[in-house]
């Protein structure tokens, strides 16, 4: 449920929640789908019941596992390390009790030698909790919504209404163009094609579009893949090289002391 990772803009996952649903085409071809069938598969508690075969593959059932006994973990990593919150899941959810993310929250706050980078689909809950349960605005940690093509931009416009100390998107899977979208306010974006057996393609243009609009309005742009069936033979260089900004905020971090 944790440890080192080798996605690229991270350094480690962290799943205090198991299971999901999907919501948009870009759940369709989910790689955390196919892990979690696999675990399931080898008898492993937090993810009983989280996917079920459909023409053939796994696909989410909405079942959730709440990993209490996961909470604690970043508290344990004593080198400051970039961690991806719910690699496997989406904290904000529906089914995810409110008290919960506040848990979740506090482990944040107490580790705060770490960043903490937390995705989802769902950006209209994210705020509403956020704002609703008074959750600190940390400053390690950063809160991004997915946008895979222009029908989900408008999720964009609901992150920037979320308070956080630094706010990403990823346009991963990007898998139809996105057009114009408002980055004013968000300090980094993050672009990939899909990986997999059921691939769909990227276009250059539709990074090239995305790139614009990052430099328009200072926001850090990180490739991250090509994706395609083997997305280490396509590998991360686009328009002659590799794109791996961060916003500042990812050079601000202290050495544990708890």
């Amino acid at each position: 449920m944790a440890g080192l990772s080798d996605i690229e803009w991270t350094d480690a996952t962290w799943n205090p929640i198991s299971g999901c649903r999907v919501l948009s085409p870009g759940c369709t071809n989910c790689y955390a789908m196919r892990m979690a069938a696999r675990l399931q598969s080898m008898g492993h508690a937090a993810y009983a019941g989280t996917t079920r075969k459909s023409g053939g593959r796994p696909v989410w059932t909405g079942t959730l596992h709440l990993n209490d006994g996961a909470l604690e973990i970043p508290l344990r990593w004593r080198q400051p390390r970039k961690i991806f919150v719910n690699s496997m899941s989406d904290l904000f959810q529906d089914g995810v009790p409110d008290e919960f993310v506040s848990r979740v929250w506090s482990t944040m706050e107490r580790a705060h030698w770490h960043i903490f980078q937390i995705l989802t689909k769902r950006p209209e809950n994210m705020l509403r909790i956020v704002v609703q349960n008074g959750l600190a605005v940390l400053p390690n940690v950063w809160l991004g919504t997915s946008v895979e093509n222009a029908a989900y931009k408008g999720r964009i416009t609901t992150l920037r209404r979320v308070p956080a100390s630094v706010r990403f998107v990823s346009f991963e899977p990007l898998i139809g163009r996105v057009g114009h979208a408002n980055l004013e306010g968000v300090h980094w974006a993050i672009v990939g094609g899909e990986s997999g057996p059921r691939v769909r393609p990227m276009e250059q243009s539709w990074i090239d579009e995305i790139r614009a609009q990052c430099h328009q309005a200072g926001t850090a742009f990180f490739f991250k893949q090509w994706g395609g069936r083997n997305k280490k033979a396509a590998g991360r260089t686009y328009r002659g090289r590799t794109w791996d900004e961060f916003p500042e905020a990812a050079s601000v971090v202290h050495v544990a002391t708890e």
